[in-house]
């Protein structure tokens, strides 16, 4: 494989502080890598460096000579006067750079080089660089193609500059956080994308999907270094964990000979002269490794939650809508819902998945009370006290210190059983060390201010919990702690997110945001709606005799049409299996039948078989008569 970038030796320092200390690795041509850190750790600077918008404090970054790199920052900045396919050309990359060259050929008396820069045009197949533009931004759900950039979301420009860096098809990608902002029909769209033909690829996602079925090459920075692992995020995940139990039984046996070499230290000053030089300075080697620590976060955090009784709430034929907007409703309203009840269930554990704009935040804002429903209402139970972390976060005073801002919110978690944790060691679970509780919060990174407002929500012990979006700028680490949190949690959870595999880690049934106040109640976690989508699918793709009835959304009020039934998720697995057990049940009752007819059987295997061979028909019988009754509803 061609190389085409080789980090050598490279260190970097913020103040005092090393984010990273000459760590060197290779990308070669087809190569598609995830960088794994935790916040804070420099992954954002280390890709800064890489695309040459920042500089290391020591080494080098070498490319493959004439290799043309795309970076897609965290938090990209495009220019407020363009409009959205003006910002397409913005980019001065080698296509858009011909485009212009071409433009001015055309404008100048005689064109001059006309049928070079034709041949040119052909090669880069420049032609139809607009229409490829527009294709991947519809993709990403950008249709306002003369939309000022000043006009879109933060979200909305983030797109905007990541369908920029796919449309150059660059040889080397370099995207930091791609699937923030994308809803989830994106964020396949892109993985697709980016799993199709030899792109190379350096990414940081939290997303671990994303990771395992993208990536064939794992970067760990991990303690100033970086390691490397030859797969994808599951083969990550066994090789890290080796390599952790590996370097324990090295630090327990650096322990045992550190407490020899410090006895000796102790007796013996007079050997520190001169002769045992080489064991003192050995010592202090020993000393060093023998002190490092492996902080790995494997507590689980159980807290006490405030009680919370029967009644949690209740939609009562809610309807809300907003004017046209960037979704177009036949009315000329944005539809968000439309007479739509729902009786939430003590201890529930719920995700709300849909495409952007169709009004998952709205609906979790219209519980809170922050906005208002045009008709219906939301009843709350008496005893219900939300945590809310919001999509959009808090303002911290930047000038105070992290230890300081969480303090305001409560200096004691109560855990229950008469057990509390000081505000200090609650934020050592979400891995602030004490010495960067001292820090102030402007030193901290986007992704350490998302963890810190992460726990001065969870430190006032609600008993409902609504995050929306939190999966965003959280690193690995955070996530998994805040997965097994949320599943010892003993209360209710709505959660918005985009991160496939949180989501099925956490909640056990979900509500599908079609568009238009279509709601899909879906009893499962998010894979499972994913595969009961996709026989859907299937199924209505099949020539029926008669149309396939519409699957409904949740509805208060029945328009008194009947509708044919059709099978639910469960009962499509059922069927499935049925027809393995049928086929395993016939060949079983062939072998027994053949069996008996060859006279070559004891009579004790006689006797086993022809007691068996009526339970097998019997079960055959029951097995039938249940795949009959289901394939009347295929």
């Amino acid at each position: 494989m061609v190389p085409y970038l080789q980090v050598q030796n490279l260190t970097r320092y913020v103040g005092d502080r090393t984010l990273f200390r000459d760590i060197s690795f290779g990308i070669a041509q087809g190569q598609k890598v995830g960088l794994i850190a935790k916040n804070g750790t420099g992954k954002s600077t280390l890709l800064n460096i890489l695309a040459g918008k920042d500089s290391a404090d020591e080494g080098q970054v070498v490319f493959h000579r004439s290799l043309r790199v795309g970076y897609l920052e965290q938090t990209p900045h495009l220019p407020s006067d363009l409009t959205v396919i003006e910002a397409c050309f913005w980019h001065g990359n080698e296509t858009t750079n011909l485009i212009r060259e071409y433009e001015q050929c055309m404008a100048t008396p005689g064109t001059p080089r006309l049928q070079e820069m034709l041949d040119r045009m052909d090669h880069q197949k420049a032609w139809d660089y607009e229409t490829r533009c527009k294709a991947i931004l519809s993709k990403l759900s950008i249709s306002e193609f003369d939309k000022p950039i000043g006009q879109l979301s933060g979200g909305q420009m983030k797109r905007v500059a990541l369908a920029n860096v796919l449309i150059t098809e660059p040889d080397l990608l370099i995207l930091d956080e791609p699937t923030n902002h994308l809803d989830l029909s994106m964020i396949e769209w892109l993985e697709n994308h980016l799993r199709r033909g030899n792109t190379t690829l350096l990414m940081v996602t939290h997303d671990r999907y994303f990771l395992d079925r993208v990536c064939n090459l794992i970067l760990e920075m991990d303690e100033e270094t970086i390691y490397t692992y030859r797969g994808n995020y599951a083969y990550f995940l066994e090789k890290r964990e080796e390599r952790l139990n590996v370097e324990r039984s090295e630090i327990n046996r650096a322990n045992n000979l550190y407490r020899t070499e410090l006895d000796w230290m102790r007796r013996m000053p007079q050997a520190r002269g001169h002769k045992a030089r080489y064991r003192e300075e050995a010592f202090y080697e020993l000393e060093q490794q023998a002190k490092r620590r492996i902080e790995e976060q494997q507590v689980r955090l159980e807290m006490k939650s405030s009680y919370i009784g029967s009644k949690i709430f209740e939609a009562q034929y809610v309807s809300k809508s907003f004017p046209t907007g960037p979704i177009d409703a036949p009315t000329g309203k944005r539809i968000i819902l439309k007479d739509f009840y729902y009786n939430f269930s003590r201890f529930e554990k719920m995700g709300i998945v849909g495409d952007n704009g169709t009004g998952k935040s709205t609906f979790v804002k219209m519980l809170l009370g922050e906005v208002h429903p045009d008709s219906g209402r939301f009843v709350v139970g008496e005893t219900v006290r939300f945590g809310y972390f919001s999509q959009e976060g808090i303002q911290f005073d930047e000038q105070m210190k992290v230890i300081d801002a969480v303090r305001r919110v409560a200096e004691y978690v109560d855990l229950g059983g008469g057990r509390h944790l000081s505000a200090m060691q609650f934020l050592q679970h979400f891995m602030f060390t004490p010495l960067q509780q001292q820090n102030y919060i402007y030193k901290l990174s986007g992704g350490e201010k998302r963890r810190l407002y992460l726990c001065t929500v969870l430190m006032q012990n609600p008993n409902f919990l609504v995050l929306d979006e939190p999966t965003n700028d959280l690193d690995i680490v955070t996530l998994q702690i805040l997965e097994q949190y949320l599943q010892d949690f003993r209360g209710c959870v709505i959660v918005i997110s985009h991160d496939r595999y949180f989501m099925d880690r956490v909640v056990d049934h979900l509500l599908v945001f079609r568009g238009e106040g279509v709601v899909k109640d879906f009893p499962g976690n998010y894979s499972q709606f994913r595969e009961w989508e996709a026989l859907e699918e299937k199924a209505s793709a099949k020539p029926k005799d008669k149309a396939p009835s519409s699957s409904g959304h949740i509805a208060a009020r029945n328009d008194g049409s009947e509708r044919p039934r059709r099978m639910t998720f469960k009962e499509r697995r059922e069927y499935e299996q049925l027809e393995a057990d049928i086929e395993r049940l016939e060949e079983e009752k062939r072998k027994i039948e053949s069996a008996l007819s060859s006279g070559q059987l004891s009579v004790q295997e006689i006797t086993e078989m022809s007691k068996r061979l009526p339970q097998v028909n019997d079960e055959l019988d029951e097995k039938s008569m249940r795949w009959l009754e289901l394939s009347e509803l295929e």
